[in-house]
C-alpha cells in the first residue's frame, strides 16, 4: 500500500506545473488573412475607412442625416459608380440625392492614391452594399 501511495504522490506531482502543453480544444483555426484581391482591398480600405471617413459617415456608415449622407446603405454609391468614386478620388461640391434625401456639404479631397480609392470604395460596397470589385485601373480612368 505504501508503494501505491507514493506511486500516486509520484504522478501527481510530476502531472503538475507549467508545462506549456496547448490544448486546441474551443479554438477556431479558421484562417481569417484575406484571401482574394477583393478580400485583401476590403481589409485595406476598412483601415483608411477608420482613418479618414468615420468622421463623417461614422463607424456604422449611417452618416449623418442632412449633413453626411450615409454609405450603409447608399444608392447613390452603387447606382452611381463614377460619381462615387470621382467624389472619393477628387472631392465633392455639389448637390446629391442618396436614398431619396439631399445633402450638399462639402466633402474635400483625401490625398489618396488610385489603389487606396479602389480599396475604401470596395469596403464601403462589400460591406454595407452589394456591387463588383473596384479596381484601381478603374479609378486611374476617372479625370478630373
Amino acid at each position: 500500500m505504501k508503494y501505491v501511495y507514493l506511486l500516486l504522490l509520484a504522478i501527481a506531482i510530476t502531472s503538475c506545473g507549467n508545462d506549456k502543453r496547448t490544448s486546441t480544444l474551443g479554438s477556431n483555426n479558421v484562417d481569417t488573412t484575406p484571401q482574394t484581391p477583393l478580400e485583401k482591398s476590403v481589409k485595406r480600405g476598412e483601415d483608411i475607412y477608420g482613418e479618414l471617413c468615420v468622421t463623417c459617415h461614422m463607424p456604422t456608415g449611417k452618416g449623418v442625416p442632412g449633413a453626411f449622407p450615409p454609405l450603409n446603405p447608399s444608392d447613390w454609391l452603387t447606382n452611381k459608380r463614377i460619381a462615387s468614386i470621382h467624389a472619393v478620388k477628387y472631392g465633392l461640391r455639389r448637390e446629391i440625392i442618396v436614398n431619396g434625401a439631399a445633402y450638399n456639404s462639402v466633402m474635400l479631397p483625401l490625398g489618396l492614391d488610385d489603389k487606396e480609392v479602389a480599396d475604401v470604395m470596395n469596403y464601403a460596397i462589400q460591406t454595407w452594399n452589394t456591387g463588383d470589385m473596384v479596381t484601381e485601373e478603374e479609378v486611374k480612368a476617372v479625370e478630373k
